[in-house]
């Protein structure tokens, strides 16, 4: 078995009463098959178009041959550093196969001037950069493929020669590459970007830094027989009413990692089930979580803990984890079974799981700011150099960074959550990451951490789409540190800011309560951040 899964609790008891029916409807050869119908006329034209990926093995299998061949001309040449432009889906599965793998490979998904310009400052004389999105419109990716073209051509690189291209056939993005006599991989259109960690998406870039892309395929091909049949003992079906079919519902989903081979899957898992069920008021919110993490002590009612392990039948034997859906199996088939559970988890909520209608408000709302340029809002305080911004002056009625924290906290509903967004280099401020921990533990609710702007492509769609449960934490950073881009008449500096108000400005529309912390000394003002939260 490739792919093995152990309920117990209120997730036991969800498969046994929710799988039958799945069963008796056919629900995973109907998928297999590409049935549209399954999630409802509503839902119909979209999937009839978004269910490419349950034949992603076999239509990726040619390109293995391709993307050996193109590394093995790369190094030839002493190419081989391979940078990464692409956000969501185009990011986070090549990211993870990339880490499995041991192989370095350089993801760039931030608009952060300090990130970008880490990512140019390195050894362009042995870099790649594999320009990754399905139709070129993504902001963020367009922006650092202007970059590093500029960058390319100042040290005298043809970028005809150092940029890999993966995007739709007939898409924008395939048709200026190939005249600028780009290297251009096209993938199946009928695969949504959180789908497509099978596709050229999540092959091209990982194989190029040296994962064994072909033994992953391999890995997921073994899987496909399980997630097809329809019987009671499919994983797909069994994880889906796992985690969409207890009750009462528990719409929040604690991922842990706990002795997996499988690096950074979490946060796979988490751009794929938020994106995916994050709408019509309602979804899953998946919560990424470390073995320490407050909520395992606190355990809410509305968490369900998934623990991702080596293995899952040996794991429960040796470990009491009551409640808990163990699961295990190699990272083919984790993808599989996920794309797979996901896809039937928005059946069961009676929802499309295959758009994301609230994505694009944000996009929409950083394009005004940047077309206009408004004056900064002043911050309704300053304390030890932390700017505080606030979505309604009454947050910001303490005076105190503590105070404005406990006033957030105190909007939070009873099956509420916090959502930190930090838009940051977060190569400078890898401990800020921390702060989820202590937000957690003072908050006394599950807290999700997003580096923007890469969550906007994640749990974005979740935070305006979702449930009205979140209060939101914003943490900007005031730099000197900044880089144009090319062609455009804004910076790296002035998109990122203009993106995190953008989404601010988008929440406060739909009421969502927003506090917004801007810090100019990273070391300093982190550790007032961190003393408010504990306090």
């Amino acid at each position: 078995m490739t792919f093995a899964l152990h309920a117990s609790g209120a997730a036991k008891v969800a498969i046994d009463e929710t799988v039958p029916a799945l069963v008796h409807d056919l629900v995973a050869s109907r998928i297999t098959g590409g049935d549209a119908e399954l999630w409802g006329p509503d839902a119909e034209s979209e999937a009839a178009v978004r269910l490419g990926w349950v034949q992603a093995v076999s239509v990726s299998r040619p390109l293995v041959a391709e993307i050996e061949a193109l590394r093995a001309e790369l190094r030839s040449s002493g190419v081989d550093r391979v940078v990464l432009a692409g956000m969501g889906g185009s990011s986070l599965a090549p990211e993870v196969i990339a880490k499995t793998a041991g192989v370095e490979l350089t993801v760039l998904d931030s608009t952060a001037p300090g990130q970008v310009l880490a990512a140019l400052d390195a050894d362009l004389a042995r870099t790649v950069l594999v320009v990754s999105s399905k139709s070129g419109s993504a902001i963020e990716t367009d922006s650092q493929r202007r970059a590093f073209e500029a960058a390319f051509q100042d040290v005298g690189i043809d970028p005809a020669q150092r940029i890999v291209v993966v995007t739709d056939p007939g898409s924008p993005l395939e048709a200026s590459a190939r005249d600028a006599g780009y290297r251009v991989f096209t993938a199946d259109p009928n695969v949504g970007g959180r789908y497509s960690a099978l596709t050229a998406f999540g092959l091209v870039p990982a194989g190029l830094a040296g994962a064994d892309v072909g033994e992953l395929l391999d890995e997921a091909e073994a899987s496909l027989l399980e997630v097809a049949v329809d019987s009671a003992e499919n994983p797909a079906l069994r994880l889906a009413a796992a985690i969409a079919a207890t009750s009462p519902r528990r719409d929040k989903l604690g991922l842990v990692t706990d002795g997996t081979h499988i690096k950074g899957l979490p946060v796979w898992i988490e751009q794929l089930i938020a994106e995916s069920t994050g709408k019509d008021a309602t979804g899953i919110l998946p919560v990424v979580l470390l073995p320490v993490s407050p909520e395992l002590d606190a355990r809410p009612a509305d968490l369900q803990i998934v623990r991702l392990v080596d293995d899952a039948a040996e794991f429960h034997l040796r470990e009491h984890h009551e409640g808990e859906i163990l699961v295990s199996g190699t990272l083919g088939a984790q993808f599989i079974v996920w794309e797979y559970a996901t896809a039937i988890a928005g059946h069961l909520l009676g929802i499309n799981p295959f758009d994301q209608p609230d994505v694009e408000s944000a996009k929409a709302a950083a394009r005004g700011l940047l077309d206009a340029r408004p004056e900064e809002a002043p911050a309704a305080f300053v304390e030890s150099g932390v700017e505080v911004r606030v979505s309604d002056p009454d947050l910001a009625a303490s005076g105190t960074i503590e105070g404005v924290l406990d006033e957030l906290w105190a909007r939070l509903p009873e099956d509420g959550y916090v959502a930190i967004q930090a838009y940051v280099n977060r190569l400078d401020m890898p401990q800020l990451e921390g702060l989820r921990e202590l937000v957690a533990a003072d908050s006394g609710r599950p807290t999700t951490f997003g580096w923007g702007p890469r969550f906007l492509h994640s749990t974005g769609q979740y935070h305006k789409g979702g449930p009205a449960q979140g209060v939101f934490l914003q943490i900007l950073e005031r730099t000197d540190v900044d880089l144009e881009i090319p062609g455009r008449p804004f910076t790296f500096g002035q998109l990122i800011r203009a993106q995190a108000a953008g989404d601010a400005d988008v929440l406060a529309e739909h009421g969502r309560p927003v506090v917004s912390l801007t810090i100019a000394d990273a070391s300093a003002d982190i550790l007032t951040l961190f003393e408010a939260a504990q306090k």
